[in-house]
C-alpha cells in the first residue's frame, strides 16, 4: 500500500466508486468521510484535526468530493477543516479557496468578470426595492432574468423571470438576491456545453440539451460528445486559472450571436454524464495529477 487517502462526500455513489477505484489501483487505499464527522481538537499531543478513520495519521492527500450545505457557521467550518488540512501540508484536491470561490456565485461572477472573461450581467444585493428596480428596467428592454440563490447547485432553487408578474415571486436567499440577464443560446431548443479542465489542459467537451432552460444533467438533459472548441477551451482554462482551481467542470453557453459566455464554474462538478459520450476515465486524470503533481508520485 503506498498510502491512504480520504474522500470527503456524504453520497459516494457511482462518481465516489470511479475515485476508489483509480486510487486503488495506484496502490492507494481511499475512505470515504463526511466532513460533518470532521472537527477540530486543540489538546496537547492529539493531531488538531479529527478525522474519523484517521486518528492516527492524517490523510497522505484529501479529494473533495462534496461539501455539505448547512447553516453559515457549518459550512464555515467544512472550510476551515480543508484550509487547516492544507496548512498542515496535506494535498487537498480541490482545496478549500478554489470550493470557496466557486460555490458563492456572487464571488465567481466577479473574478470570472475581473479576469475580463466573457459572463452575463449580474447584479448582487440586499435591497428589494433596489432589485425591482433593475428587472423591471431589464424586462422592459426585452431581456429575461435568472434569480439564483447564492449557494446552490444541480440547478435548485432557480427561476426565470419573463413577466413583471413574476417579480410577485422573486425571494431572497437569507436576505441576498442575485440576478443574471438570461443568455439565449443559439440554435433551436436549449442547450450549453460543459467543458472539463484537469490542471490546466481541457480533456473533454460536450453539449447538454436540456428539455427546458434548464440544462443540468441531474434534471434529465442529454448528452453529446463536441469538439474542443478553441474559444470554448480558452474560456474554460482561463476560468479555472482565475478561480484557482485543480480542476473544474466550465458551464458554457454560445448565444445567438455566436459569442461564448461563462454561466458556471464548478469545483466538484459531477462527470458521468461526461463520461458516458467520450472514451476517457476522467477519474484516472484527476487521480494522476492529484498523486504526481500534488504529491511527488509517479
Amino acid at each position: 500500500m503506498n498510502g491512504r487517502i480520504a474522500i470527503f462526500t456524504d453520497d459516494p455513489g457511482w462518481h465516489g466508486k470511479q475515485l476508489s477505484l483509480a486510487f486503488a489501483s495506484r496502490g492507494y487505499v481511499a475512505d470515504y468521510v463526511s466532513l460533518t464527522q470532521c472537527r477540530f481538537v486543540i489538546e496537547p499531543g492529539r493531531l488538531p484535526i479529527y478525522i474519523p478513520g484517521f486518528e492516527q495519521a492524517l490523510p497522505d492527500a484529501v479529494f473533495v468530493r462534496g461539501v455539505p450545505g448547512g447553516s453559515l457557521e457549518e459550512v464555515v467550518l467544512y472550510l476551515d477543516i480543508l484550509h487547516a488540512l492544507k496548512a498542515m501540508g496535506i494535498p487537498v484536491y480541490n482545496d478549500g479557496q478554489a470550493v470557496e470561490r466557486s460555490v458563492d456565485k456572487a464571488m465567481t461572477s466577479f473574478l470570472l468578470h475581473h479576469a475580463g472573461l466573457s459572463t452575463p450581467m449580474t447584479w448582487v444585493l440586499r435591497d428589494r426595492d433596489e432589485v425591482l428596480k433593475i428587472a423591471v428596467a431589464e424586462l422592459n428592454q426585452g431581456n429575461l432574468l435568472i434569480s439564483k440563490p447564492l449557494f446552490g447547485s444541480q440547478g435548485e432553487g432557480i427561476r426565470r423571470l419573463e413577466k413583471s408578474t413574476d417579480l410577485f415571486w422573486l425571494t431572497s436567499s437569507h436576505g441576498v438576491y442575485y440576478l443574471q440577464r438570461f443568455v439565449h443560446c443559439e440554435g433551436v431548443g436549449f442547450s450549453d456545453h460543459r467543458v472539463f479542465v484537469i490542471n490546466g489542459i481541457a480533456v473533454a467537451a460536450m453539449r447538454r440539451r436540456g428539455k427546458f432552460w434548464l440544462n443540468n444533467v441531474a434534471r434529465g438533459a442529454g448528452c453529446e460528445l463536441i469538439d474542443l472548441e478553441p474559444d470554448m477551451v480558452r474560456l474554460a482554462v482561463k476560468a479555472t486559472a482565475a478561480l484557482a482551481m485543480d480542476y473544474a467542470g466550465v458551464d458554457i453557453i454560445r448565444d445567438r450571436d455566436g459569442r461564448c459566455t461563462i454561466i458556471e464554474v464548478n469545483s466538484i462538478p459531477a462527470w458521468k454524464g461526461l463520461e458516458s459520450v467520450c472514451e476517457i476515465n476522467i477519474a484516472e486524470l484527476m487521480v494522476d495529477d492529484l498523486l504526481s503533481r500534488k504529491m511527488g508520485r509517479k
